[in-house]
């Protein structure tokens, strides 16, 4: 179901803290034009607990009527309360979203199957669930038991695996050889992928959709010569995207360097260092996205 790039969106605010929507409308276009397969809007990456239910929804809204029909929308729609997880995700699918993004529920830390039960009550609503198992932050990880019997439903189509580990992939696929496995990570995609995974649901696309974009197409092709190059020329660059601070710092920096969103976050969220934005900088000029 799910192959090629899906971007996860930053939500854009306002210099007085408000949801950017004319500014979404432009992320959207860009992620359309650059020539990703999906979005993910409100996941990690769009401060999704940042937001208020009404927000969270009307940023799902106004992503599909912008991208409908044109790319695949894969709704954050994950809450470490089940309740929560049914209602946004109910609005999704009534919104006309093609699935849902479902991260691991944080700080409480349900047994297996406390997660099991969650998961698959969220995928009783209707809407094609993709897994998200991100250890570091939700201080749970997904174990490959759990993925295994969530599988057994047949709305859990997907898992996005972002517990850094390419060896999870190869045995996810060797236990559940139709599973789609996404990558998490975008210094990872490419290895993640030599083992079998689809894609990425990547933060660095959010920026730079073409190179993104190119190195998972030619890897889908089978062209590995072509999607090492690539790999090994942006790995710099992917990785301070993903991992100079805590996502989504990174990447709603850089897009405001490129002049795409304010620099604008919510707390508890707040500015990188004048150090590390500094790097930031120099990985964009070494890029040739900055002069």
């Amino acid at each position: 179901m799910f192959s090629g790039v899906y971007t996860a969106l930053i939500t854009p605010f306002t210099p007085g803290g408000e949801v950017d929507y004319d500014t979404l409308d432009r992320l959207v276009d860009h992620q359309i034009a650059g020539g990703v397969q999906g979005i993910v809007p409100v996941g990690t990456t769009g401060e999704s607990p940042t937001l208020s239910t009404p927000e969270h929804i009307e940023v799902i809204r106004r992503v599909h009527a912008r991208a409908a029909g044109k790319v695949q929308i894969v709704a954050g729609t994950g809450a470490n309360a089940t309740a929560e997880a049914l209602e946004l995700t109910q609005a999704a699918k009534e919104i006309g979203c093609d699935a849902t993004l479902q991260v691991t529920p944080y700080y409480n830390k349900p047994s297996d199957a406390g997660l099991i039960a969650h998961f698959t009550a969220v995928a009783d609503v209707g809407l094609p669930v993709m897994l998200y198992n991100v250890p570091g932050r939700a201080g749970k990880e997904l174990s490959f038991d759990v993925i295994e019997a969530c599988a057994q439903h047949p709305g859990i189509v997907a898992v996005k695996e972002a517990g850094g580990s390419v060896d999870r992939v190869s045995s996810i696929l060797s236990r559940l050889p139709n599973m789609c496995v996404v990558s998490g990570d975008d210094p990872l995609t490419l290895p993640m992928m030599s083992v079998g995974a689809k894609g990425v649901v990547s933060v660095a696309s959010n920026a730079f959709p073409e190179k993104v974009v190119a190195v998972v197409a030619a890897a889908l092709a089978g062209d590995y010569e072509t999607a090492r190059r690539l790999h090994l020329a942006n790995h710099a660059l992917f990785q301070t995207l993903l991992c100079l601070d805590t996502n989504p710092l990174p990447i709603k920096t850089a897009q405001a360097l490129l002049g795409r969103c304010a620099e604008q976050f919510r707390l508890p969220l707040v500015p990188l260092d004048a150090d590390k934005r500094a790097f930031l900088e120099q990985t964009l000029r070494n890029a040739g996205a900055l002069s």
